[in-house]
């Protein structure tokens, strides 16, 4: 469910109409949920290969997620740039700053992979300690695998984040369905049809990925689009520190965020299978109840930073209240849906009755909760970000989580041993604290004032 606040007209001369700001929107909303689905297809898939597979296959998508928001944080840093050149009409220099943005995501991209194919082994034993053998031979196969992808979804990012800022989400869009439907059909010949087990969820992913990665540089460098990509094997300086600037500490902030979560699941773990069944289950549901509320994320990077390009905070503020309205409105949607249909969605889970019962009071406790503050929490903080406002950000979530959802997860779930109950707890007092910092940020104006100190180039 998608909503914009009422439809008045938008003030003349401003740079979004009601029409652009949905033509943004709407594919990114659907983009999200595809993903969301076809990852939720390959776990039921894998799952077909044994315990030891769905196994090493989850615990590796552990390491996956922190490594794909550190390329979506470079991407976020190539796409508030560009977005600031465009708002200020400088149509060479956001070209040149594309070129870069891919230049950089292919760079980032190999230097993972290949840090990652020396020391898998390594990671697995560092971040998942003595596992049983044939769970880390699923999870070594898996992740060596999905490691060569890792340079073109880098490239992907890099594209599809371009077309957000060219407010060109529809083709991101038909890019993602092409993507995740050769996933899917590939995940079926080589599960069911060749029964490849853990390499055949593995191997479709790469093959994907490169087709998406291809087909993006093919539509960046297309004459029939807004701003021609320069792509370029020379970094410049200027460029690349602006870019980041802006991606570093968005990096920094968000493979803390992921790392936390590990830490947090390693303390649910201590209460047994019940509390890490109920918690996979309601984490899977919240999933989808927040894809809006990341749909409204991605449009807030591409709107304001073309406000703050035109340096025109009248329209920074002004897109930002649309947009913030917006993701109020879907989320509570969303939410409401889901709340009345708790029962049906968590009987489509095989799960005993006492897991059903505690997966239920999670849902419930992130869904009333998320209605009144995960936006002010996790999509204002982008506005701040357009605005090249990205420490203040990176501080607070990194401070919040270690202080609040880590601390207190381990005071309640751990010494008190409130289990799953007392780490959402904690959660929702990191997100009370994220709400109360960026809020303020933003009311004080202070962000207003990093574009004009630190000119793009």
């Amino acid at each position: 469910m998608l909503h914009l606040p009422a439809r008045k007209p938008v003030p003349e001369g401003y740079l979004f109409s009601n029409e652009a700001l949905m033509a943004l929107m709407v594919p990114l909303v659907i983009e999200q949920f595809l993903a969301a689905a076809v990852g939720m297809a390959d776990t039921m898939m894998v799952s077909r290969a044994g315990e030891a597979a769905i196994s090493g296959v989850s615990l590796v998508d552990m390491i996956n997620k922190l490594i794909f928001q550190l390329l979506a944080a470079l991407a976020t840093g190539g796409a508030v740039v560009t977005s600031q050149f465009l708002g200020a009409r400088a149509r060479h220099k956001a070209s040149d700053s594309a070129g870069q943005l891919v230049l950089l995501s292919a760079l980032a991209g190999t230097g993972i992979m290949l840090f990652t194919l020396a020391l898998a082994h390594p990671m697995m034993r560092l971040f998942f300690g003595q596992i049983t053998d044939d769970v880390m031979a699923a999870g070594l196969l898996y992740l060596r695998i999905v490691a060569l992808s890792y340079p073109f979804l880098a490239l992907y990012n890099a594209g599809a984040a371009l077309f957000r800022s060219m407010g060109n989400s529809k083709v991101s869009m038909q890019v993602s369905v092409l993507v995740n439907v050769l996933n899917v059909i590939g995940n079926a010949i080589c599960v069911f049809g060749l029964g490849m087990g853990v390499a055949g969820v593995a191997i479709p992913s790469l093959i994907s990925y490169i087709v998406g990665a291809a087909l993006m540089l093919w539509l960046l460098r297309s004459p029939d689009m807004p701003l021609p990509v320069g792509f370029t094997i020379r970094l410049r300086g200027d460029m690349a520190r602006s870019i980041l600037g802006i991606g570093i500490p968005s990096a920094m902030e968000n493979s803390v965020f992921q790392l936390g979560r590990i830490v947090v699941v390693s303390m649910i773990s201590l209460s047994g299978t019940v509390q890490i069944a109920a918690n996979a289950v309601a984490n899977n549901l919240d999933g989808l109840a927040i894809i809006p509320g990341q749909a409204y994320e991605l449009a807030m990077i591409a709107v304001v930073g073309r406000c703050i390009g035109a340096r025109d905070m009248r329209q920074a503020r002004y897109y930002t209240g649309r947009l913030m309205k917006g993701s109020y409105l879907s989320l509570a949607a969303v939410s409401l849906v889901m709340l009345a249909g708790l029962p049906l969605l968590l009987g489509l889970y095989e799960i005993s009755d006492a897991t059903w019962q505690l997966a239920w009071l999670l849902v419930v406790i992130h869904l009333t909760v998320g209605m009144l503050i995960w936006p002010a929490s996790f999509v204002l903080p982008c506005a701040l970000r357009a605005a090249n406002d990205v420490k203040f950000p990176m501080w607070v979530s990194i401070l919040s989580m270690a202080i609040w959802r880590l601390g207190f997860s381990y005071l309640l779930a751990v010494r008190m041993e409130w289990g799953a109950v007392g780490v959402w707890i904690a959660m929702v007092v990191d997100w009370v604290c994220r709400t109360i910092c960026f809020a303020g940020r933003w009311k004080s104006g202070r962000w207003e004032h990093f574009y004009k100190e630190k000119e793009t180039v």
